[in-house]
């Protein structure tokens, strides 16, 4: 990074802001509809609408870590262009996706595209920042997707009602702009000690990285939890509200506390708590949001669980973030994040699966409460397991960074 100016790296951090927001805006907008449009308006099978999600997520994380190593071999802003026109293909095509073969492709296709610029994304920005402040820009970071998960799922909402082809071409204009932001202001973003080396090499030293994997096992709990955005929240919201516009109100309270009170909440809670600790507090936090549904029968209820399920995940997301940056070796960025990518594909993925399934069997057997216990379960196993994770940890010496 010493051969980019202080305002190039200025640039790539502001570029990286503005594809943060158009990217969650663009995302949110199409893929919580999906399970409202072909669930509740065209009655498709809410597990076969699962299945859909959890091959996407599972196709993108568990390819990420190819992202991540030709990332470190060719650079992270070819790989995260590529990436983002692919997606932009995939999300096009879902505007047409009238059967299931057909959206199941355009959600694999979209899932391709976020291979290729997931991790590579992620190591620029560790590569771009400094120690001192990166969690500071993760904070600002999580108030600009936040404006973007409030946005984008307002106006999915909005233009449903006309015709789900609009919310996917919706989409897709906001990944045009992400791509048009990324050729043009992203500057080239060396994530590795040695580009042009073997591509296999850092994802070796990510493998046997003793702590930097239990790490990444442990946070498929957190990513198990945090997909019910995307599948089991926006049903039982509308389910119990008896609206979709339910859907935009779920999004819009999560997103409108992203944007109030992210970065005052983590700069507060940094003074007593390592990022270690506010990890395993906000997964907690979250497992007990999720749980409390199995007793919400009103919708104020079901937001008041989302507000505790927020609240947690404001705590979670700068820090595992950060933590990751840490444990990473900044000879290898990409693929480091590429391998803790499989956090969210494997966790993710049967996050997506199990939500669709278990909302689906619990209406069947007449107990409703059945995937949010299954969350809290979940939940409350991931922040043991990180507590345990964080203790054995070894600790940065003084002035040591995790990155580059």
């Amino acid at each position: 990074m010493a051969t980019l100016s202080p305002a190039a790296r200025r640039r790539g951090l502001i570029s990286v802001l503005i594809d943060t927001f158009f990217m969650w805006g663009g995302f949110f907008m199409v893929i919580p509809m999906i399970s409202v449009h072909y669930v509740q308006g065209l009655g498709w099978n809410a597990a076969l609408i699962g299945l859909v999600l959890a091959v996407r997520q599972l196709t993108q994380q568990g390819l990420t870590v190819f992202g991540g190593m030709l990332a470190d071999r060719f650079g992270a802003k070819i790989l995260i262009c590529i990436g983002i026109a692919i997606r932009v293909v995939g999300f096009a095509m879902m505007a047409h996706a009238t059967t299931f073969p057909l959206l199941m492709l355009s959600g694999v296709l979209a899932a391709l595209g976020g291979a290729l610029f997931d991790s590579p994304k992620s190591a620029a920005i560790a590569a771009l920042t400094e120690p001192e402040t990166r969690s500071r820009y993760y904070a600002i970071m999580g108030v600009v997707s936040g404006l973007g998960m409030t946005i984008g799922p307002a106006v999915g909402a909005w233009l449903l009602p006309y015709d789900f082809a609009l919310v996917a071409y919706g989409a897709t204009a906001c990944f045009v702009v992400c791509l048009l932001i990324s050729i043009f202001l992203l500057p080239p973003v060396r994530v590795a000690a040695q580009e042009g080396g073997m591509a296999t090499q850092g994802l070796r030293m990510a493998v046997g990285d003793r702590p930097f994997v239990l790490f990444t096992a442990m946070l498929m709990g957190y990513w198990f939890m945090w997909v019910q955005m995307s599948i089991s929240l926006p049903l039982v919201a509308t389910t119990i509200s008896g609206n979709e516009s339910a859907v935009s109100w779920v999004y819009a309270l999560n997103s409108g506390m992203s944007i109030v009170l992210q970065y005052p909440l983590v700069r507060l809670a940094e003074r007593w708590l390592r990022h270690e600790q506010l990890l395993v507090v906000g997964v907690a936090l979250m497992a007990v949001g999720l749980g409390l549904i199995s007793l919400a029968t009103t919708t104020a209820a079901v937001l008041g669980c989302v507000a505790i399920f927020s609240l947690g995940g404001l705590l979670v997301a700068p820090s595992q973030q950060t933590v990751m940056a840490r444990l990473a070796n900044p000879a290898a960025l990409g693929s480091y994040f590429g391998f803790g990518s499989l956090a969210l594909a494997f966790g993710g993925g049967l996050g997506n699966l199990a939500g669709g399934w278990l909302y689906t069997l619990g209406g069947q057997i007449a107990l409703p409460a059945l995937p949010w216990l299954t969350f809290f379960v979940v939940g409350a196993l991931s922040a043991i397991g990180l507590a345990l994770v964080g203790r054995a940890a070894p600790r940065p010496a003084a002035g040591q960074s995790g990155a580059a």
